[in-house]
Parts: C-alpha cells; sequence; structure tokens
C-alpha cells in the first residue's frame, strides 16, 4: 500500500512540475513584453524609485534623444530614459539608465510566475486524473493474474 501511495504522490510531483513548465512558457513572455512596454511609464519610475533612489530625493523620468543602430548597421533614431533621482535643491543626486528597467521587468517577471505556479497548483488534479483515465486505457490486463493455481 505504501508503494501505491508514493507512486502517486511522485507522479502528482512530476505533473506539478511539467505544468508549471507549460503554463510559464505562455504567460512569462506575455508579463515580460508587458513589464518592457511599460518600463518608462510614470508609474513604473514612481515604484522603481522608492527602491533605487536614495532617500530624500523625488524619482523623475529623463527621456533624451539618441540613436539605435538596426540589424544592417545604420543608424536610426530613438528615444532613450533615464530614471533620474532628484533632491529637494532640484541637482541629479543619482542617474539610473538600465537598472530600473530590468527592476520593473524582472517585478513583472516575478508576478507572472506566481501566477503560473497558482494556476498548475489548481490544473495540477484536473491534469492528474485525465493522465490517470487515459494510461488505464492503453493499459492491458495481465492474463496470468487471473490464472488461479490448481
Amino acid at each position: 500500500m505504501k508503494q501505491a501511495a508514493t507512486a502517486g504522490t511522485l507522479s502528482g510531483c512530476i505533473i506539478w512540475i511539467i505544468s508549471i513548465g507549460m503554463i510559464a512558457s505562455c504567460i512569462l513572455p506575455i508579463f515580460s513584453i508587458i513589464g518592457s512596454a511599460s518600463s518608462f511609464s510614470e508609474f513604473a519610475i514612481r515604484i522603481t524609485g522608492k527602491i533605487i533612489c536614495p532617500d530624500g530625493t523625488t524619482p523623475t523620468s529623463y527621456s533624451y534623444q539618441t540613436t539605435t543602430t538596426d540589424e544592417f548597421g545604420n543608424s536610426l533614431p530613438a528615444t532613450g530614459y533615464e530614471l533620474h533621482c532628484i533632491d529637494e535643491a532640484g541637482t541629479v543626486v543619482k542617474s539610473d539608465p538600465v537598472g530600473y528597467a530590468f527592476l520593473w521587468v524582472g517585478l513583472f517577471a516575478l508576478v507572472g510566475l506566481i501566477i503560473s505556479i497558482i494556476l498548475a497548483f489548481l490544473l495540477a488534479a484536473p491534469l492528474g486524473v485525465i493522465i490517470g483515465k487515459l494510461f488505464k486505457r492503453t493499459q492491458r490486463p495481465n492474463l496470468a493474474d487471473n490464472i488461479e493455481p490448481r
């Protein structure tokens, strides 16, 4: 009896891990795209500025014109964004051109991972039942079990 319970627990864990991988492979890219598209918003600057900026400073968004290079080596106009931490005198105490965006996208990826885990937890039991029924249909009965000794 213990062997059957151990096998059921092990298969349940395997199903849960597989379902996390399948669900996360769909949800994480979506949340990463949403995070990168919204990384230059005022809301993102306020939230990440609370973490990155020193105490007594106000996080603000600073945008500037720059260029980027396409796949053929041509320069194209682009807009750059930075997080500036400004003190009460109006001077820039800290400037962060990249870290705030990585933090923002990472926060979105973390939310996507949490949602993936919750969905995998909710869907693991139904998936286990479906897989169990599929495997029981394909298994053939062992005819030797039905032979009684003489």
